[in-house]
């Protein structure tokens, strides 16, 4: 079979294309014939071992897939040959077929996409524990989304106005304004792509305030950091609560005086960690996901697929901040 796999430290050009054998499925695990692989921004980070974990070489990044049981080892129950499942995994999805703990799976709901589903858990995942866990959100509130038109900004979108927030979506073109509007947000903030001097920091602060309104954001939901996360917290509401999801931009230097007169909180958001944590309360939140899918609240937004050979060009435009959406790649 083949995958897509790093052999040394770099980036996405140095992923290889590998014929390797078929895993056999252990105790508790199942083989997965792999139908799509969404690409997330830790893949980025995993190949330039800038993440928190760093696997073996070689390996295969892609750790958010869905397929269909090819086999089944020892001691899983639930789940037959031919069943449609989803997984997040941490990294290994970029390959054909793939062995998975069975605790890591979910059956894919009836009617939905495997590439809808491959994108459901990791950027979903994050936003419905970031919002409810992190975040406390309630009706009523005010949500500032970072980063507003990806796969993860795009979820808070969506769950925030499920859980009846109003949304104002930070993003970095209007085009992108264009999607996080359609995605439910009610106020759009272009920020600047180049680097900020003081007075466009200070404008950028303005404008968040401006769109936040008197009473300033209840959430932060940052998925950006670098020079958008000072400008955020200013905009920040007595006793708000700003989440630090991710840092493509770079890692914030907050001034801590901010929390001090605003009263509030920064909290970070670790998904994966949470779900090894409190694998009981992870499932609960992936059946809450299922039911919000139903009732057409969420729909994940696949923007481009690739097949395997390229999925290196996909983690490339999700590193370069180009991405809208799900980047996914499908083996057939």
């Amino acid at each position: 079979m083949k995958a897509l796999r790093t052999h040394a430290v770099g980036g996405p050009e140095t992923l290889t294309l590998d014929e390797i054998d078929v895993p056999t499925p252990g105790k508790g695990q199942v083989l997965v014939d792999v139908k799509a692989c969404a690409i997330n921004f830790p893949d980025t980070l995993m190949i330039r071992d800038l993440y928190q974990f760093k696997p073996e070489r070689p390996y295969a990044p892609g750790g958010e897939l869905a397929g269909v049981i090819e086999a089944i080892g020892e001691g899983v129950e639930g789940y037959k040959v031919g069943d449609k499942v989803m997984a997040a995994i941490g990294n290994g999805g970029l390959t054909e077929k793939v062995v998975v703990p069975a605790d890591r799976m979910f059956p894919v709901p009836d009617g939905v996409a495997l590439e809808k589903a491959a994108s459901l858990l990791l950027t979903y995942g994050t936003s419905i524990h970031g919002l409810k866990d992190r975040g406390h959100i309630k009706a009523g509130d005010t949500v500032l989304v970072l980063g507003a038109a990806g796969g993860v900004g795009l979820s808070a979108v969506e769950l925030a106005k499920a859980y009846g927030a109003r949304v104002v979506a930070a993003v970095s073109t209007e085009a992108k304004g264009e999607i996080a509007r359609k995605a439910g947000a009610d106020e759009v903030v272009i920020y600047p792509r180049d680097e900020m001097d003081k007075a466009a920091s200070k404008e950028l602060a303005d404008a968040f305030k401006a769109a936040c309104g008197p009473e300033g954001a209840n959430i932060v939901y940052d998925i950006v950091g670098g020079q958008y996360s000072e400008p955020a917290l200013r905009s920040i509401a007595w006793e708000g609560k700003f989440l630090v999801v991710g840092f493509p931009a770079g890692i914030a230097k907050m001034p801590l005086n901010l929390t001090l007169l605003k009263s509030c909180d920064i909290a970070g958001v670790f998904w994966g960690a949470f779900t090894a944590r409190e694998p009981v309360k992870f499932r609960e939140q992936v059946a809450e996901l299922f039911a919000l899918m139903k009732e057409g609240k969420i729909d994940p937004l696949v923007s481009e697929t690739y097949p395997l050979a390229r999925g290196g060009e996909a983690i490339a435009k999700l590193e370069s901040r180009e991405a809208v959406g799900k980047l996914v790649v499908t083996m057939d």
